[in-house]
């Protein structure tokens, strides 16, 4: 067994032994190969790479070099462009190609500019070379301006007032037509010069100025004189466009002549100026360059149309609304004016300001209407009040008469009833009220309120006629009258009304009168109205009240003031007190008779100005406010003797006979007999005054007759105790006055 496995352990042995030799083998051909590996390393890293970095230094330096090389070579190039231009420029602009000349120099700015925006390479020349393009560019100018001068030379008026008629016909517009045989060149001399100024950007600048001064002293003018016509002559190598004047035949041009006439300055600027592409053209794009005329026209055509609306459409509009189908012509006209104009390429684009003005007349027509109401409807409110009219109840306001309400159901119901009505005749009353029953009485009243009135009737009448937004517009301005009225004249006139009793009741008068046509103004349209305003909205009443009211307080403060100087001048009556005395009773003489001054004075300012019952009614609330006064003073009085008694008597009968003197309200003396008579029903202290005078003469058993047991006439005037105060004054302490005192009860 032990001989077995030591042979095998021997064949393993061998079998193991050339495997571990051929490793052994491989390990030392390993080693060898790493100790190369080893030195090629070592040559890469000292050799290789030390070339290879020379190398790549060479490649960048190379590189940087190349773009220097580049840019050195393009500014150069810029540099030779920039030359080539400027060379190029003055030999187009000795020759006279303003358009080349100005593209070359285009160019130029162009190329500097490119050199100036190299950041970090920056050139001394370049500061030189911008000098030299700044230079030539105001040189072209320079000799454009001087050929633009010589195509649109204009002679402006010498006056510095150059908006007056008389200097405006001094001035004269020369385009010249052709060039001068030294200045020929190809093409017309008016598209090179304004094409140059285009490529240089001062265009519209100098278009700009031609613009200003075609509007100021050209087209304006044509607008706003009536007599200035334009006035063409053309020569061999120039057209003149200058004024001349005729006599007017209106106060303001029709828009049909204006418009021709400032079509003729367009016609003539598009043939012979302003028909010039701002570029020169090109093969594929020839239909779409915009004109000088289209520039132009962009800059005046706002201005110019604002002008013709203020001074040419507005003055045009109708006054009056049978006018206005006669205004289709404007707006025709003002269609052809605009295609006119956008055929010459003056105007681009749909219907402009001037058109949509035109054709909404009847906005325009309302607006003016309205308008001219209102201020023809003040300057009658601040003219003066005491011119008057006399208004008596047949007086009616100058209007046509009016036309029966259209047909309808208002109608058909008339037409319906006329039969019930003939059959219930009997059952009237034959008593009838008088045809003035409802009418305003006679008075005075401004006329400038009666035109007012009447403008108010024309105004509605001519809203009638209108078109449904005019007749709303109108119907309001109506009534804007009578607001404005109610605000204006109460201030305006604030002065006079307080001091002035006659214009006070004038005005009382003027606001009454108004008041009593407003109840019925509105109603006699109804039917005329539009739809809109015939359902309860055409109406004045809600304004009478305040009419009413504005005449009254104004009349009762004048009353006011008339009250307190009869009250004033009798409390330098000395309280009537000690008449005996000359002094006193001279004083109390002089107050009355100074009463009795104002009131005729009152009596006559009034007198045919105020209603007679109005009248009436304020010289007696007036009298019996001295009356009044005086009783209250006498009454007052603790001791009366017998002399006195006597002078207060005579006073008191002074009162009595020329107090009703005063009443004199129609200017024929018989006629005011009827209201003298009448003068306790206007003077409530009337009868107790006549009672006081009863008093100061009588003796206690003619007053204790008077009083009759608080029966008599004494004791409707006066109280037991006012009764007892007077005979305690008026009688010494007897037992026959105290009889009388206690009968007095």
């Amino acid at each position: 067994v032990q001989g077995e496995v030591c042979n095998m352990i021997n064949k393993k042995y061998n079998e193991f032994l050339p495997g571990v030799q051929s490793a052994e083998d491989l390990v030392s051909q390993v080693d060898g190969l790493s100790s190369n590996i080893d030195l090629l390393k070592a040559g890469i890293e000292n050799e290789v790479q030390r070339d290879l970095n020379v190398a790549v230094a060479e490649f960048t330096e190379l590189k940087q070099q190349l773009e220097r090389d580049t840019l050195v070579l393009s500014i150069l190039k810029k540099l030779q462009e920039f030359d080539t231009a400027i060379k190029e420029y003055n030999t187009a602009l000795l020759e006279k190609k303003y358009v080349a000349a100005a593209q070359q120099l285009e160019k130029a700015r162009s190329n500097l500019k490119t050199l100036e925006s190299r950041k970090g390479f920056e050139l001394k020349i370049l500061k030189a070379l911008g000098t030299e393009l700044t230079v030539q560019t105001q040189n072209m100018l320079y000799h454009l301006g001087e050929e633009w001068q010589k195509l649109a030379v204009w002679k402006l008026p010498p006056s510095k007032e150059s908006n007056s008629l008389e200097s405006v016909m001094h001035l004269e517009l020369q385009l010249r037509t052709a060039p001068s045989k030294e200045e020929e060149i190809a093409g017309p001399p008016v598209a090179s010069v304004l094409q140059a100024f285009a490529v240089l950007g001062e265009l519209h600048t100098k278009l700009k100025i031609f613009g200003q001064l075609l509007l100021k002293y050209i087209l304006k003018p044509l607008i706003s004189y009536q007599s200035l016509q334009p006035f063409t002559e053309e020569q061999s190598d120039a057209f003149i466009l200058r004024f001349k004047s005729k006599e007017p035949k209106l106060d303001h041009s029709s828009p049909m002549e204006v418009f021709d006439k400032i079509k003729l300055v367009f016609e003539v600027l598009h043939k012979y100026l302003l028909n010039v592409p701002l570029e020169q053209p090109m093969e594929d794009k020839e239909e779409c360059r915009v004109t000088l005329a289209e520039l132009l026209g962009g800059m005046i055509w706002e201005e110019l149309s604002d002008c013709l609306i203020q001074n040419c459409l507005v003055n045009s509009i109708p006054t009056n609304s049978s006018k206005l189908e006669q205004y289709i012509e404007v707006i025709k006209s003002t269609e052809e004016f605009e295609k006119a104009l956008k055929n010459m390429k003056f105007l681009k684009g749909d219907t402009t300001d001037l058109l949509k003005y035109a054709r909404n007349v009847n906005s325009h027509f309302a607006n003016k209407k309205c308008q001219d109401v209102i201020v023809a409807a003040r300057n009658l409110m601040t003219s003066e009040i005491h011119n008057t009219v006399k208004i008596t109840p047949d007086s009616c306001v100058a209007l046509p008469r009016l036309p029966d309400p259209g047909a309808g159901d208002d109608l058909k119901m008339q037409i319906n009833s006329k039969p019930l009505h003939n059959d219930m005749v009997h059952l009237e009353n034959e008593t009838k009220l008088s045809q003035h029953t409802f009418s305003l009485p006679t008075c005075r009243i401004s006329s400038s309120v009666e035109k007012l009135m009447e403008l108010a009737y024309q105004t509605m009448l001519e809203a009638t006629a209108s078109t449904d937004q005019c007749c709303i517009q109108l119907f309001y301005s109506v009534r804007n009258i009578f607001q404005l009225f109610y605000d204006v004249v109460p201030t305006y006139h604030k002065e006079n009304l307080q001091k002035l009793p006659q214009l006070a009741a004038i005005h009382h008068n003027n606001c009454m009168y108004i008041a009593h046509h407003l109840l019925t103004l509105g109603h006699q349209f109804q039917y005329r109205l539009t739809n809109i305003l015939c359902d309860g909205a055409a109406t004045f009443v809600d304004l009478v009240p305040g009419f009413r009211r504005l005449g009254m307080e104004c009349f009762l403060a004048q009353m006011r003031v008339q009250k307190g100087e009869i009250l004033e001048r009798l409390s330098s009556a000395r309280n009537f007190s000690n008449m005996d005395d000359e002094e006193n009773y001279s004083a109390a003489n002089k107050a009355i008779r100074q009463v009795l001054h104002q009131l005729k004075r009152l009596g006559k300012v009034w007198q045919d100005v105020l209603p007679v019952n109005v009248y009436c009614k304020a010289m007696g609330t007036l009298l019996n406010t001295a009356l009044s006064e005086m009783v209250t003073r006498i009454a007052a009085l603790e001791d009366i003797s017998a002399e006195d008694a006597d002078r207060l008597y005579s006073l008191c009968r002074t009162m009595v006979e020329e107090g009703p003197q005063v009443f004199t309200p129609l200017p024929e003396d018989d006629k005011n007999k009827k209201y003298q008579e009448e003068v306790p029903v206007y003077v409530q202290k009337w009868m107790m005054f006549k009672e006081l005078m009863i008093i100061l003469q009588a003796n206690l058993q003619e007053i204790v007759d008077q009083w009759a047991d608080g029966k008599g006439p004494l004791a409707a005037e006066f109280s037991a105790a006012e009764v007892k105060s007077l005979i305690r004054a008026l009688f010494q302490n007897t037992e026959r006055r105290a009889a009388a005192l206690a009968k007095i009860k």
